[in-house]
């Protein structure tokens, strides 16, 4: 039987290769190639965006706004990311995703005014989130279920190693004008999008309007199960935390708390990856032995606990500390995060919608989080914006306590 012919309820890539062997399937490993060059292009682009605004005679909080339209955008479009992936599967809309995303790149570097920019990075936003839900929906089909741990781990690694190379090579454009990082960034999207098309195996549609084939799975189900809503929190928690306060309020902290340089902000940042990359060569593994809820408990109660520490440190060499131990926590959860995710949809499902409000809920985070934190440290203090920061994170924990463990041991299959 062909891979397009088969049975529809069947897992793709679970055959005896790849059940309990070390070996990820090929699948996977094209899905890898592909992230390392989509973070590769962003890590270009991120550290530029905001400078290249100001060219266009705007201050400081306009040029904010072009990095916030793009969180925004991804926001109001991911229902519609979820209920494309259901009408017409994964790869069609990652390849999509991933075409907007180069040509509103691309349309960047050719702006002429400010407006322009902020249009051109806001349709961004919208295919990066088709793309973002819909590989992770792939992963979900494609991984193994013994070692979805250890396959969202390496995902995120080809990730962050794509997001420290980038600004590397970004480095060694500067000389080249303030528009070339968009550019090259367009071309890394393209490269990736012809990778995925044609490299990745034929994985049909899991639904379709003819009920062919298996049904995606409804939110409401989704809702029933604890772990998801569980999964819903962490997910919000490491948004607000990770995404959000890590990149606008450590900066800002190590500046003007700690009377440090501004290279201390690049240090924290680069201490926290450091620390993240380690934790990630043995998390997937782990949640692929110990459990999901372990790990996921573990990594929100360090970070919460470090990321509530920050806000307390006033020597530079503790507040790097604290970064760091932020991101071995962080790298704790994430594989485990994904894994659990992936049991509650299962290979025989779509999960387009419930991946979709699930990343939803990491980019209200994104967003809500440093603007509560700001309010917190104009009026309370750093500590203040700190610690609640973390608590969130540990109320997140908390939740996961009461949540059911998603993982089911290979000795309780059938070989």
């Amino acid at each position: 039987m062909s891979k397009s012919s088969r049975p529809a309820g069947s897992p793709p890539q679970a055959g005896p290769r790849t059940r309990g062997s070390a070996v990820l399937p090929r699948d996977i490993k094209v899905m890898l190639v592909a992230a390392f060059l989509i973070a590769l292009g962003f890590g270009l682009v991120a550290p530029v965006l905001p400078q290249f605004a100001t060219t266009f005679d705007v201050g400081a909080t306009a040029a904010a706004v072009i990095v916030s339209i793009f969180a925004f955008m991804r926001l109001v479009f991911a229902p519609a990311g979820g209920a494309l992936i259901v009408r017409l599967g994964e790869r069609p809309v990652y390849v999509a995703g991933l075409l907007i995303v180069a040509a509103s790149t691309a349309a960047c570097a050719f702006a002429q005014d400010y407006w322009q920019l902020l249009i051109f990075r806001g349709l961004g936003g919208a295919g990066s989130v088709m793309f973002t839900v819909a590989s992770m929906a792939l992963v979900v089909r494609l991984a193994p279920p013994e070692s979805r741990g250890r396959v969202s781990g390496a995902y995120a690694s080809a990730f962050l190693i794509g997001n420290v190379c980038g600004p590397v090579v970004g480095g060694l454009l500067a000389g080249f004008g303030l528009r070339v990082p968009f550019l090259v960034y367009a071309a890394a999207l393209v490269l990736a999008a012809v990778v995925v098309q044609t490299q990745l195996s034929h994985v049909p549609a899991a639904s379709r309007p003819d009920g062919s084939s298996a049904p995606a799975m409804e939110l409401r189900t989704a809702l029933r199960d604890s772990a998801y809503r569980a999964g819903l929190f962490s997910s919000f928690a490491n948004g607000w935390a990770t995404f959000g306060v890590r990149m606008a309020t450590v900066p800002l902290f190590a500046v003007a708390a700690l009377n440090a340089g501004p290279e201390s902000a690049g240090w924290a940042l680069a201490m926290f990856a450091a620390a993240n990359a380690v934790a990630l060569t043995f998390s997937g593994k782990l949640a692929d032995s110990l459990g999901r809820k372990p790990m996921m408990i573990s990594g929100l109660l360090v970070t919460g606990i470090a990321t509530g520490a920050i806000g307390f440190t006033h020597e530079l060499p503790w507040f790097l500390a604290a970064t760091a131990l932020a991101g071995i926590g962080s790298g704790l959860l994430g594989p485990a995060q994904q894994a659990a995710m992936a049991d509650v949809i299962g290979n025989e499902r779509s999960g387009g919608r419930v991946l979709a409000i699930f990343q939803m809920t990491a980019d209200s985070g994104a967003i809500i989080g440093p603007v509560l934190a700001g309010v917190l440290a104009d009026r309370l203090g750093y500590g203040w914006a700190f610690g609640v920061t973390g608590g969130v994170l540990i109320a997140a924990a908390a939740g996961w306590l009461l949540a059911r463990e998603t993982f089911q041991r290979p000795a309780n299959r059938s070989a």
